[in-house]
């Protein structure tokens, strides 16, 4: 298993840099065009466009980690109604079975939009930029889903004490 960790570890040195040049870049086209339309008083023309494909691909990706690392939102009520760690364990376990099957039909969704995209061949009005190049984001987020919630499935039935918004829990 030390080449799923060692494939983690790299997935996460990617794309922690790419993400905090995303959303600096983000930052950056949003105060460009606060500053061209309130101060010279003329928009910059398909700002728009490119803040939507970077953002599409901030979030995605950002949820991506957050899958990564268990730190993504979750109702944890069962821990409050019961201090049974068996029907927390069982209750952690449906819930990650109901996760997995709801990425799984992200993912096929995010596949059929992505070949939409790609047979449409539709761009963007300003900078012809092909829509896929966005959509294609959330088909990537959706397999970081699914990989991850099949790992936080194998450790569950193997009984390891995984937590939420764990980052240092194994990758097995």
């Amino acid at each position: 298993m030390n080449i799923l960790r060692c494939l983690d570890a790299l997935v996460v040195r990617i794309v922690n840099p790419i993400l905090v040049l995303i959303g600096l870049a983000v930052a950056l086209l949003l105060a460009i065009g606060i500053f061209s339309r309130a101060v010279l008083g003329k928009p910059v023309f398909g700002l728009e466009e490119l803040m939507l494909l970077s953002a599409m691909w901030f979030y995605m990706l950002g949820a991506a980690l957050a899958s990564r690392e268990r730190s993504h939102l979750s109702a944890d009520f069962v821990q409050v109604l019961t201090s049974n760690p068996k029907i927390h364990r069982a209750a952690s376990l449906v819930s990650t079975v109901i996760s997995l099957g709801v990425a799984v039909m992200f993912a096929t969704w995010a596949w059929n939009l992505f070949a939409f995209g790609l047979e449409r061949g539709q761009t963007t009005a300003v900078f012809g930029i092909p829509w896929w190049t966005a959509q294609v984001s959330l088909f990537v987020a959706s397999i970081a889903f699914v990989i991850y919630l099949i790992r936080d499935l194998i450790l569950e039935l193997s009984g390891a004490n995984i937590s939420p918004g764990d980052p240092s829990s194994p990758m097995e």
